[in-house]
């Protein structure tokens, strides 16, 4: 009998490292080839890792809720044969079971970061790349780190170890300002919490209590942490659409016929947000501490809704290289995987800016919160006939138009009234200067 070695697969560049949510497989069990052995999660997406081989299930070498590295061997499997098989790091999880986020919570890496990053290698403690990561970015001393109590194996700090020591750091005592060529004066009441405690809420008998799943428990923490981060603004505009509306409907057919695939209205708005996006470079940025990083691609996140109620922002790659065919593949092709669960992590890495379509259920224009580190976010709000001013040569008359309203929300630690403005009024010009001749 041989003995298979699988691996914690590779599963995206920024990916270092998963927990392991569920055994599917326990020790004794039948495997088959492709057959999923264990459920990890991630902070991109959780996913199955699938055996290589057939055989019996003869050791598991972590626990559920253990961390684990890329590469690091999770299970042995007993095969025929004679001798140990390595498996090869590069497989990759053959299916998405779900989606964790709506906000890629992605952090800049060493090649993205002109920010000299703490020296970690002056601790005897092991940090993940993860935990680095958020310390960089929050600010978190390596003396810090090490005096945080970490609930992982062997003390290890976790991701939500860090996180709830960054969301209770602002909740000690504060000293108040020395004021120059005076004594110092120590406050004699407390600084109000940055974050205030929930208040309790009140259960009757009939009430059902359900507590979140691990997928909303993340969300949950990506949209508080995105507006404890970045000073959010909005800027509203309502576009004229006739044109757009008029010149799908006589092509949306053909469309289909000839290239297989639907045409809505989400790939036409993309298209618009990606020529904005090259006029206005500031919009296409991240902020790193106090540095910005200008971003080179384009690179547009599409929020998608799972049927499962939850969202996910799987992302469009060089979205402003693409035509308005490509953009509808690409475009169809992220949203139907999203919906059937078969979106790998680096579908939803890399992002630069967020389009939602807050119109899909109705809504006439919303504020989305931004997906971090961006700086921006546009929500497309639903189409409707109105009534409106039309101004023509021979003076201006009443008449019925398809209008919608985008509203755009930006950081404003970095983005100014006036581009976050003109930036979506770019957009709208765009919209609005549809050429209702042009092929597709």
């Amino acid at each position: 009998m041989a003995r298979f070695e699988l691996k914690l697969p590779k599963m995206g560049e920024s990916v270092a490292e998963a927990t392991i949510t569920n055994w599917l497989k326990q020790v004794g069990d039948k495997i088959e080839m492709d057959e999923a052995v264990l459920e990890i999660a991630t902070d991109k997406v959780d996913s199955e890792v699938p055996s290589e081989v057939s055989g019996i299930l003869v050791e598991q070498l972590f626990n559920k809720d253990d961390l684990v590295q890329v590469g690091q061997t999770i299970a042995i499997i007993e095969t025929e044969g004679g001798d140990v098989v390595v498996a090869k790091q590069e497989v990759t999880p053959v299916a998405v079971a779900e989606v964790t986020k709506t906000v890629d919570p992605e952090t800049s890496g060493a090649k993205d970061s002109v920010s000299a990053p703490a020296n970690f290698s002056d601790s005897d403690k092991f940090f993940s790349p993860l935990v680095k990561n958020i310390a960089k970015e929050e600010g978190v001393s390596v003396a810090e780190l090490e005096s945080i109590k970490g609930s992982g194996k062997d003390g290890r700090i976790t991701k939500e170890d860090i996180l709830n020591y960054i969301k209770n750091r602002g909740n000690q005592p504060a000293v108040a300002p020395i004021a120059i060529g005076t004594a110092p004066v120590v406050a004699t009441q407390n600084v109000a919490p940055v974050a205030q405690k929930a208040a309790p809420v009140s259960v009757n008998g009939g009430d059902e209590i359900v507590e979140m799943d691990r997928m909303r428990k993340l969300i949950s923490g990506y949209m508080v942490a995105s507006v404890q981060t970045s000073a959010h603004v909005q800027s509203f505009i309502e576009v004229d659409v006739t044109n757009i509306v008029k010149w799908r409907n006589k092509v949306k057919d053909a469309f289909e016929k000839r290239e297989g695939e639907k045409l809505t209205f989400t790939p036409i708005m993309m298209e618009a947000v990606a020529k904005a996006l090259k006029d206005f470079p500031g919009m296409n940025i991240s902020v790193d501490g106090d540095y910005i990083i200008k971003k080179k691609n384009i690179n547009l996140g599409m929020a998608a809704a799972l049927p499962n109620g939850n969202l996910i922002v799987p992302v469009i790659k060089n979205a402003d290289q693409l035509n308005l065919v490509g953009m509808a593949k690409a475009v169809n092709d992220l949203g139907n995987r999203a919906k059937a669960g078969k979106l790998k992590p680096d579908d939803t890495q890399g992002g630069t800016y967020t389009v939602t379509n807050v119109g899909t259920f109705g809504s006439v224009f919303g504020t989305p919160i931004i997906n971090q580190p961006q700086v921006g976010i546009l929500a497309l709000g639903a189409i409707r006939k109105v009534p409106a001013v039309i101004e023509t040569p021979e003076g201006d008359f009443i008449g019925i138009r398809q209008k919608m309203f985008l509203s755009h929300s930006y950081d404003h630690r970095v983005v100014d009234g006036a581009l976050g403005g003109s930036f979506v009024k770019r957009v709208a010009d765009y919209l609005e200067a549809f050429d209702v001749n042009r092929d597709f």
